[in-house]
């Protein structure tokens, strides 16, 4: 931790205990609604009601889904500070001194906060917005009151994260714009005034509440970006006070630095966690739309920077889809808009980015305009869509993404015959905890035609569950060389490392014949023997083979661990010496190193824990990994074989 970090930290923890004896109260001024703004969203797009009409009646019965709870009724209004999978009940203590980590005060605290940032309300709001039928306003009412008597200002595991109360904004701010504004109906009447005037003090409460408690050094990562995300909206959609000029100058600012400092030129958003990509690509592109709207821009550098990002998701996405899931995933949306189960963020992306930026590519990608780019960008958004040519369209935009370390071996691309590998060479993760970063150095991935082989097995959970979120953070976990049982870099808790490997790409060619990675890192060469990993990916297009040499640059003996990581939807069976892998009608071979050790198959192993998947957040499904072991001394090369 920098004497920058310290010297912050101790003054924030000054100003937190000002905060909660009063003695720095905050005053709600008067607001101004003549000051007026323009709508970001379109109030009547061209969307189909039943989707939304069915969304909402869930909504009227009391269910709401949060991550693996699905289908259960949590009540209508739900209970605000309780945990819905553990039952917990979260003290009204001072909010930025309520430990939200400790489990058995606040339960799992992902799933208390998910209800909280009001994503349902804005569904709620679309449906009131496509029908004009008033039961669906009035519900969105009886939940925010609900909300204010159960969350009051500072108080409670809702004013403990300023990122949650950001979050909140955005929402808000859709909704209060679907619902017609100040001058909706739902504030009509002596009660509709107190309600508009509740509703606006929490507003600007939340907004000074952000700004109070914006994330900086080490914590400066997505989180700062969705707070300020959440103040700039704020300002651009309540300008009712002078106050409003001060958020969304200094928001914007934010804005402007983090989008450069926390996305890499080449578009790989330095967390390395490709569902944090998404996450964050909705926090630039929200504010931007506001903004615009309103008659103001961002900079050309913002602009190329949400571009890139779009460019990388483009160029990873298989011909089916499907996008390896590095580093950590939530399943967090900031926006949904969407409410239908077969909405896709990362296609839904790449449509909006497919007609902000006119990329036919992205075009190809998305394949169809979805509702939520039709509420962002209005009327004439499919004109615009199906006016994108793609008939010259490149894809993959590019293959080598060096400043991000991921590569990608292929051939066949966008095709029913398309081989697609990933491999990674990137860092572990943004700045020095590198929360949501796994240790996966020189880990790949594989798709064939489509359908997905060899995984990445994701995330699972965040808080709760210890040993798991080890596993899956873990090197076992991965596509990649493990060395003495260890990790390449050592965990410190659950969003922190302490030591981190160091990782490079030495040699990337490509041609029309054959894809060559080469890659190296020195996880290993803190041991008293140091070990040094390096791994050479050659793909023979003509042969379709896939071709992995792992060099162990060593003096002593390890233990060496292969580990191959396959989908779920895959049958693994050894078959003349060889495993062979088969999805639906597709299969591929893998031939194993022939050094002295053995092979064994996991599936959904306890002691150890190997052979898991987790698709979704707070999921783990059974699957299979095959694990090479052997205990080798001296120099080493392992020779790995994929027929595809």
């Amino acid at each position: 931790m920098s004497a920058a970090e310290i010297g912050h930290r101790v003054v924030k923890a000054a100003a937190i205990q000002a905060e909660r004896w009063g003695w720095a109260r905050l005053r709600v001024p008067e607001s101004d609604l003549s000051r007026a703004a323009a709508p970001w969203i379109d109030l009547e797009a061209r969307v189909d009601p039943a989707a939304y009409r069915a969304a909402a009646e869930r909504l009227i019965s009391g269910h709401i889904d949060v991550f693996a709870l699905e289908g259960i009724a949590l009540g209508s209004p739900p209970p605000w500070n309780r945990d819905p999978k553990t039952g917990i009940e979260a003290p009204l203590d001072f909010g930025k001194q309520l430990d939200y980590r400790d489990a058995s005060r606040v339960g799992d605290i992902k799933y208390l906060w998910e209800p909280n940032r009001h994503l349902h309300l804005v569904t709620l709001a679309q449906a009131h917005a496509l029908t004009h039928e008033a039961k669906y306003a009035a519900l969105l009412r009886e939940h925010l009151e609900s909300w204010f008597r159960a969350c009051p200002f500072l108080q409670g595991p809702n004013w403990s994260s300023a990122l949650e109360a950001g979050l909140r904004l955005v929402n808000w701010a859709l909704a209060w714009q679907l619902l017609g504004g100040a001058r909706s109906s739902l504030f009509e009447g002596a009660q509709g005034d107190e309600f508009r005037h509740r509703w606006l003090a929490s507003i600007y409460q939340h907004a000074e509440f952000v700004c109070g408690h914006f994330s900086l050094h080490s914590s400066a990562n997505n989180h700062l970006l969705g707070e300020a995300a959440g103040v700039f909206v704020a300002a651009l959609t309540w300008p009712h006070w002078p106050r409003a000029r001060h958020w969304r100058l200094r928001a914007g600012e934010i804005l402007e630095r983090e989008a450069l400092l926390q996305n890499a030129p080449d578009g790989v958003n330095r967390e390395q966690a490709l569902s944090y990509q998404q996450f964050v690509l909705d926090l630039l592109l929200l504010p931007l739309i506001a903004a615009r709207a309103n008659g103001e821009d961002f900079s050309p550098a913002y602009l190329a920077r949400i571009e890139a990002m779009l460019e990388y998701l483009a160029s990873v996405m298989d011909a089916g889809g499907h996008l390896p899931m590095f580093g950590d995933a939530d399943d967090a949306f900031a926006v949904r808009l969407d409410p239908r189960a077969d909405f896709c963020r990362y296609r839904s992306l790449l449509a909006t980015g497919a007609l902000i930026f006119g990329r036919a590519d992205f075009k190809s990608k998305a394949r169809a305009l979805d509702d939520k780019t039709r509420w962002l960008l209005g009327r004439g958004s499919d004109a615009a869509f199906e006016a994108l040519d793609t008939r010259g369209a490149r894809l993959p935009v590019h293959c080598a993404f060096p400043l991000g370390g991921y590569y990608i071996l292929g051939c066949d691309y966008e095709t029913e015959a398309e081989i697609r590998a990933v491999a990674d060479a990137g860092a572990l993760g943004y700045q020095s905890i590198a929360a949501h970063g796994h240790a996966d150095t020189l880990a790949f991935t594989l798709s064939v035609g489509g359908e997905e082989f060899l995984v990445d097995p994701g995330t699972y959970a965040y808080h709760t569950e210890r040993a798991w979120r080890s596993y899956f953070r873990g090197t076992a976990a991965h596509n990649t060389v493990r060395v003495d049982g260890l990790d390449q870099s050592r965990q410190g808790g659950n969003f922190m490392w302490l030591r981190k490997a160091n990782a490079m790409c030495s040699m990337w060619k490509s041609s029309a014949d054959e894809d060559l990675f080469e890659g190296w890192h020195d996880g290993y060469a803190n041991l008293a023997d140091p070990v040094i990993h390096r791994r050479r990916i050659v793909l023979d297009k003509r042969a379709r083979r896939l071709a992995i040499e792992d060099t162990l640059e060593m003096k002593g003996e390890h233990d060496i661990e292969l580990n191959f990581h396959f989908s779920d939807e895959c049958a693994v069976a050894f078959e003349h010496g060889a495993l062979t892998v088969r999805r639906g009608e597709r299969s591929i071979v893998l031939r194993l190193p022939r050094a002295l050790g053995h092979v064994r198959l996991f599936y959904g192993s306890l002691e150890p824990i190997a052979g898991w998947i987790s698709p979704r957040f707070d999921v783990k499904l059974p699957t299979t990994t095959v694990r090479f072991s052997a205990r080798l001394a001296g120099p080493h090369t392992l020779y790995s074989e994929i027929a595809c």
